[in-house]
């Protein structure tokens, strides 16, 4: 039977942490593909410069300063928690050997978090609005006359509709992703194993907790596309054209050009067979092959 001593605790509480971050370092995510990060630090941020895409003028006369609409787009953390209990019993008796691996799987746990929000964010994303007021995907987002946001506005739509599972085309080459991931505290395994705390006393149990402030909000909606209808070589076309074609306030071209097809496990096969085949079934040269730089598949959109 092994002497619960603070030396002890502590040596416990050096190796739980060794094994949160050994996972949470070897955990692969796939959320900074499509989302940016932004470090946050306060409660909340305020995205006001979403409503404006930059681009050239002719400089005549003195330059012209585009104000930053104030869309008052605001991204709030969350605080979010994982914890366990640990025996004492256990440890009384040398069997933490056990509570290694859950300690590992917290920090893939961890890991993962961000990417559950994202994808999760997307999958709903069609009832959820974004800087416009409208749903992130949507058939009426507003697009102005005036580069300025005034005028005559007309709509654009960056949804196709269907029965079927959804799939994604997205733009993420530039320095803003569709999605952003608002950062404002890392993951942090805390131990509370002092014998004088309450659990230790009422429950006999030592407690390890993870605690991490975040959230996820919308980028630009111009560059994703939504489409429920099925995932063949027409229907991808007809995304991909409709992504080229948008424009921004005032008509200027914005030159999307989707480089990632985003889909659900069940769509797997189909989004190889249409990017990565070299023929189509029928033997045709397939035109689509390696179409986007990346293929990604999320559970969280099943």
């Amino acid at each position: 039977m092994a002497v619960i001593t603070p030396a002890l605790l502590q040596a416990l509480s050096t190796g739980f942490k060794k094994d949160f971050q050994s996972a949470l370092g070897e955990t692969t995510s796939d959320f900074e593909k499509i989302a940016t990060t932004i470090n946050s630090t306060a409660a909340s941020n305020i995205y006001g410069w979403l409503g404006q895409m930059p681009g050239f003028r002719e400089w005549i006369g003195e330059r012209v300063i585009k104000a930053m609409k104030a869309h008052g787009y605001t991204i709030t953390n969350k605080k979010f928690e994982m914890s366990v209990g640990v025996s004492r019993e256990d440890i009384e008796d040398d069997n933490i050997g056990i509570y290694s691996p859950m300690m590992s799987e917290m920090g893939r746990a961890s890991k993962a978090q961000p990417d559950e929000l994202v994808f999760s964010l997307l999958k709903a994303a069609d009832s959820i609005a974004c800087y416009d007021g409208q749903y992130f995907f949507d058939n009426d987002h507003p697009i102005y006359a005036n580069n300025d946001g005034t005028g005559t506005a007309s709509t654009i739509s960056n949804i196709t509709a269907g029965s079927g599972a959804a799939w994604y085309l997205l733009d993420c080459s530039r320095s803003i992703k569709p999605i952003i991931f608002q950062s404002r505290t890392k993951p942090e395994l805390t131990a509370m194993t002092k014998n004088e705390d309450e659990s230790v006393f009422m429950s006999d149990e030592y407690r390890y907790g993870v605690r991490v402030r975040n959230n996820v909000g919308f980028g630009f909606w111009q560059m994703a596309h939504k489409c429920n209808a099925p995932l063949d070589k027409n229907n991808f076309s007809d995304a991909k054209t409709a992504m080229r074609m948008i424009k921004t306030d005032g008509g200027r071209p914005l030159n999307i050009k989707a480089d990632t097809l985003l889909v659900p496990a069940s769509l797997e096969d189909a989004a190889r067979e249409l990017i990565d085949a070299e023929r189509t079934a029928s033997g045709a040269t397939n035109i689509h092959k390696s179409a986007v730089k990346q293929v990604i598949v999320s559970p969280w959109l099943d």
